[in-house]
């Protein structure tokens, strides 16, 4: 079972993030001739209380994804007011220095969201953290995550 270990800093637990079209987007642009863009290398913060993956709009650009539907979204500043957000399908994978692990299917549902002016591309939701053991070491300031 491979597995990834981060510092966590006072502003949370980091994993590098690539992310990349999704397998079935990637095999319809090469079987139409078309290029595909190359993944997109990032900070993902872990957050245990977020039910979904978000990725930030200026990503979701530099891949040419094209929304697969709309979502509703709930967070603190909506005040119970759901909002109205665009998902797309993109594949993601947690980057080591000797390894990658796919962590997530080749089509993971990710909603858009901006997010880069708080450091990071990606917000790690409770949809890919559950296909892994999660450990958060507070005493030491470790996150383990085996996939």
């Amino acid at each position: 079972m491979p597995f990834v270990t981060a510092s966590i800093s006072p502003e949370g637990a980091f994993f590098q993030i690539a992310l990349a079209v999704s397998g079935p987007r990637s095999r319809v642009m090469e079987a139409a001739k078309e290029d595909v863009p190359p993944p997109v290398v990032t900070r993902g913060m872990v957050d245990t209380g977020a039910s979904g993956t978000a990725v930030d709009t200026s990503i979701i650009k530099q891949l040419g994804l094209t929304p697969t539907g709309m979502v509703s979204m709930h967070t603190p500043s909506t005040k119970g007011t759901p909002e109205q957000v665009n998902q797309f399908d993109v594949a993601i994978l947690i980057l080591m220095e000797d390894q990658h692990i796919h962590v997530a299917d080749l089509v993971l549902p990710v909603i858009e969201t901006e997010l880069l002016h708080q450091g990071f591309g990606v917000l790690i939701g409770r949809d890919v953290l559950a296909k892994a053991l999660l450990i958060y070491d507070g005493r030491n300031q470790r996150l383990t995550a085996a996939f």
